[in-house]
């Protein structure tokens, strides 16, 4: 039987030069629930592979070390031929099942440079580099000192009372939502969270100050805790390697339309276009007790439009409505124009097109509902969030995973770009 403790090298005497961001991977050989789970066979591949090879795909991280007091585990990984993992030790203390996470944490942090840190958890499989550069993005955003992983749940909650009976905690009986008006709740899923050294030398935790969360896919939900799980994660791995596409990759759509058909690659986008409510908000409708009209936006989507526009795409929003709000939100995402009260959007579409003198085919629109299926039609690069209507969607040439409000903006401003960059 292995010897769980026998790797000899000092955490302290790794790797001594300063990085920018690294990733951290804490793998134990003393799993109880399943031995060596780790190393376990996973869809054909060492279960920690799947999180070091995010890990190496995610284009901010430099270095992804991961630690082990086990040397089969090492000799695992360093077989893998990942180029950015080095693999390291880690104390006895920080490997016994009562240690914490924070521990090892602290013990690579107290002994190595860098600046910026993801701890990412091996039990994570379903976690792919996009959503790691998602992740660093937001930590990127102002006002923002830590990141977490999340994934939304709409689940009706209960809650055990002192009487024996139960209480709703999220929602009221009389007033059940339908799941597409339901914006549920976050639940932190354990795949990664980002901080800094400093704050977490300070802190003593893998999170501090001001934390954002990033949504993964609900599939992401899953851990391997328990070998029951593992039957459930190769089968959507095996599924995700099959058809080539990650958890959070937008629907399929082969039907043919104006300016090609989904799958071939996507055209050279200069304009972008989006409608508002049901795209960037969820189509829903809040108001406070003065009667005041609020919207609910996306973070995520936020930081999409200035990925555009570093990369010299224009950005623009076509709504049917005139209010204020939207006007605010434009003015805050820096859009170069903003089109109010529009009855026929793909008329707006063809003259904000003209006006900066960009053809339809190399234009992008979204929209959700039946007045966009033209614009969606007619553009080089049309598409729509998971909510839209049906005849957005027969209209479009991709059709995002995530629903308006949700990141779907987001999702295909990603697509667009990684479409362009294999050009």
């Amino acid at each position: 039987m292995e010897n769980m403790n026998n790797i000899t090298e000092n955490p302290s005497e790794s790797d001594s030069r300063e990085y920018r961001t690294v990733a951290f991977i804490p793998v134990r050989g003393g799993s109880k629930s399943i031995p060596l789970k780790n190393i376990r066979e996973t869809a054909g591949r060492p279960l920690v592979y799947w999180t070091a090879k995010a890990a190496c795909d995610c284009r901010y991280i430099d270095r992804v070390f991961v630690a082990t007091d086990s040397d089969r585990i090492r000799e695992t990984v360093e077989g893998l031929g990942l180029k950015k993992v080095t693999v390291i030790g880690r104390s006895r203390e920080s490997a016994t099942d009562n240690a914490s996470t924070e521990s090892a944490l602290l013990e690579f942090a107290e002994s190595h440079e860098f600046e910026n840190v993801f701890l990412i958890q091996a039990t994570s499989p379903l976690l792919t580099g996009e959503e790691l550069d998602r992740g660093y993005e937001l930590y990127s955003s102002d006002n923002t000192d830590s990141v977490l992983s999340v994934v939304r749940q709409k689940r009706f909650n209960w809650e055990p009372q002192k009487d024996g009976t139960v209480k709703p905690s999220n929602y009221d009986v009389f007033h059940r939502p339908r799941r597409q008006e339901f914006e549920g709740y976050l639940v932190e899923n354990g795949a990664f969270y980002i901080t800094s050294r400093e704050k977490l030398l300070k802190s003593g935790n893998r999170i501090s100050g001001r934390i954002r969360a990033c949504e993964m896919s609900e599939e992401s939900y899953f851990e391997i805790d328990e070998p029951s799980d593992l039957v459930m994660i190769e089968e959507l791995l095996k599924r995700r390697e099959k058809t080539g596409t990650s958890g959070s990759a937008g629907a399929l759509c082969n039907k043919p339309r104006q300016g090609g058909i989904k799958g071939k690659p996507v055209p050279e986008i200069r304009l972008f276009l989006t409608d508002c409510d049901g795209c960037l908000t969820d189509g829903g409708m809040y108001y406070s007790e003065k009667g005041d009209e609020l919207k609910r936006f996306n973070t995520l989507d936020g930081m999409g439009f200035k990925l555009l526009r570093e990369r010299g795409i224009l950005t623009g929003i076509v709504t049917a409505e005139d209010m204020r709000l939207n006007r605010k939100r434009a003015e805050k995402l820096k859009l170069d124009v903003i089109v109010n009260g529009v009855t026929d959007k793909l008329e707006a579409v063809r003259r904000i097109a003209d006006k900066y003198g960009v053809a339809l085919e190399n234009t992008a629109y979204v929209g959700d509902d039946i007045n966009d299926i033209e614009a969606i039609g007619a553009v080089g690069f049309g598409a729509c969030p998971s909510n839209a209507c049906e005849g957005a969607k027969e209209a479009a040439g991709y059709i995002a995973a995530k629903s308006g409000g949700n990141g779907a903006v987001r999702e295909i401003i990603e697509y667009i770009i990684a479409g362009s960059e294999q050009v």
